[in-house]
């Protein structure tokens, strides 16, 4: 069984992805995990990659894609994989499609987890990080002991770049651009699921297992 979680930047995708592939006996596969796997091993596609990641520049599909067939071809690969925030484009969609084709299957449920925008303005915007030893809050679920100050060395708490309203809404914008005709293509299959984001981890993986389980006994 394969299954394509989307979402928004803050959704929590990568958590449940992970819980989801334990417990379905799947391989979870985020492309930037898998990015950054190669270029740590030094891999002769790791190599590549780092020259475009080095330059800021998106790493190309096709090279991606080349990564990609590794996973789907080992041992766990074969028995199907929870793909996490991949694809985020329909011709990256088209791309999976041909990899699934060569080996006789498809995206079997394509779940989309729904956050409103303000929710996750309020998750990202929450975040607080210690520009001297790295350690990050958030002001809603983590917050330091003392009031922008780290608990473990003391520096004043800085919001990152990537943290500002502003930025994130930019980020949701484009994501939203590029998602929509994603949930266009699998909701035309048949194989859509939408499921509301919002309540505790739990409350989110009950809801993401029920639809994963249908997507299985279509």
């Amino acid at each position: 069984m394969d299954v394509v979680l989307l979402g928004p930047p803050g959704a929590g995708k990568g958590t449940q992805a992970k819980r989801l592939a334990a417990t379905f006996n799947l391989l979870h596969i985020s492309t930037g995990d898998l990015l950054r796997e190669e270029v740590g091993k030094g891999s002769e596609l790791g190599q590549q990659a780092a020259s475009y990641m080095q330059k800021g520049e998106l790493v190309p599909d096709d090279l991606v894609a080349k990564m990609l067939v590794t996973r789907l071809h080992s041992q766990q690969g074969l028995a199907g994989c929870v793909f996490d925030g991949y694809p985020r484009t329909r011709a990256q969609a088209e791309l999976l499609d041909g990899l699934l084709a060569e080996l006789g299957r498809r995206v079997d449920v394509a779940v989309y987890l729904e956050v409103p925008d303000d929710e996750v303005v309020a998750r990202l915007g929450g975040r607080r990080s210690c520009p001297s030893c790295g350690a990050v809050y958030h002001l809603r679920t983590q917050p330091p002991a003392r009031d922008g100050v780290c608990d473990v060395c003391g520096s004043q708490l800085v919001v990152r770049e990537d943290d500002k309203e502003e930025v994130i809404r930019q980020r949701l914008a484009v994501y939203r651009t590029h998602t929509e005709p994603l949930l266009e293509l699998y909701g035309g299959r048949g194989v859509l699921a939408r499921v509301p984001g919002q309540g505790t981890p739990e409350e989110v993986f009950l809801r993401l297992a029920d639809a994963v389980r249908g997507g299985r006994e279509r």
